[in-house]
């Protein structure tokens, strides 16, 4: 499976609803952190499916390397464009 592109350098704060959601795990959704479906044109990545319980504000992924996917951790602060060697959509 190849590298994600990073979608933002940013965590997302949303507050969802109780019911089944996708997390985008390539970073191509037009929708994020959710996806579209755009992992179907060439990539190998599935959605991460995750279920919200309760109402309560989190903070979600964008980088697509966080290691508490998909929940925001951080990583996207320690991320550099040359190990990475994605593409950038900012």
């Amino acid at each position: 499976m190849g590298e994600p592109h990073i979608a933002a350098r940013k965590s997302i704060p949303l507050e969802l609803e109780p019911g089944t959601y996708y997390w985008c795990r390539c970073g191509r959704s037009k929708n994020q952190p959710f996806c579209d479906g755009s992992h179907k044109n060439g990539t190998d990545f599935i959605p991460l499916e995750f279920v919200v319980i309760e109402k309560k504000r989190r903070t979600y992924c964008q980088c697509k390397h966080s290691k508490d996917a998909p929940y925001c951790d951080g990583t996207h602060k320690t991320l550099s464009d040359e190990n990475l060697k994605v593409q950038i959509k900012e």
